[in-house]
């Protein structure tokens, strides 16, 4: 099979997703991670040539048993964009998205450039400057676990992030940190750092040497949300949403 050409299969899907069309029908198990990750980035330089911003990435299935789920031996990455940023307490309208969900992570700035390949826990642990309490707003546009490379090319289901105020990362151990999830007032969940790749710091340390296969650093002054402390949560209707971050504070959302 001749190797595919990358340029081409980004203008391609860049122009149908300028006509509202996500996961093309006529690149359905057409590409490889690699592809997928090169059409990814490919459309991140025409989203900033046409004058969004960058603010950083963010890191997808973590969690050991997703991986095993969808069959892939590692975690995966898509792009944050400073459009999509909001504060918490900011509400959503419901019916302006693409059947929306969330989930529960730090969002962690990088105060010291990381290039791979080779970079340690430790090196990832000293470049990280703040965390910031968040949550992910994810969109499923098509079958994520039909097609994973077709996913990453559309940014691996990201939409927005929600952040609260960031503090100082000091002597935190992400891996104890805590959440307790409440939608509509009530607790649906509760989870710790540890269940993202064992720390959070983790997914810093694999993004930053995966960034390197594709000549990319991870930059001073980006964020990376981080991986969620618990699965992925529907939200099939209005709603509010509540994540409180022991001891980093809480953030929320709203779904009207």
């Amino acid at each position: 099979m001749p190797a595919l050409d990358i340029d081409a299969a980004t203008d391609s899907i860049w122009r149908r997703l300028q006509a509202g069309v996500h996961y093309p029908p006529e690149w359905r198990r057409r590409l490889s991670m690699q592809d997928g990750y090169r059409i990814q980035l490919g459309i991140l330089e025409r989203l900033l040539a046409a004058g969004e911003r960058h603010a950083g990435w963010k890191v997808g299935l973590t969690a050991a048993a997703m991986r095993a789920q969808h069959n892939v031996h590692e975690p995966c990455f898509g792009f944050l964009l400073a459009s999509g940023n909001r504060p918490s307490g900011h509400a959503f309208h419901h019916a302006e998205l693409t059947q929306p969900g969330f989930e529960n992570e730090l969002c962690l700035t990088i105060g010291t450039t990381l290039r791979g390949p080779g970079i340690t826990f430790e090196q990832a642990r000293a470049a990280i400057a703040e965390v910031a309490p968040a949550l992910e707003i994810v969109e499923k546009r098509g079958d994520f676990s039909a097609d994973l490379p077709l996913t990453m090319a559309d940014n691996a289901q990201q939409k927005a992030f929600v952040t609260a105020t960031a503090r100082p990362l000091g002597d935190y151990d992400l891996a104890g940190a805590s959440v307790r999830v409440y939608v509509d007032h009530a607790l649906i969940d509760r989870a710790n750092g540890a269940e993202v790749m064992g720390n959070p710091i983790n997914s810093i340390v694999w993004l930053a040497n995966k960034l390197a296969e594709f000549g990319r650093a991870l930059e001073a002054g980006q964020r990376v949300i981080s991986g969620s402390f618990t699965r992925q949560y529907p939200l099939d209707k209005p709603a509010r949403v509540r994540s409180e971050f022991e001891p980093f504070g809480v953030v929320e959302a709203s779904f009207v």
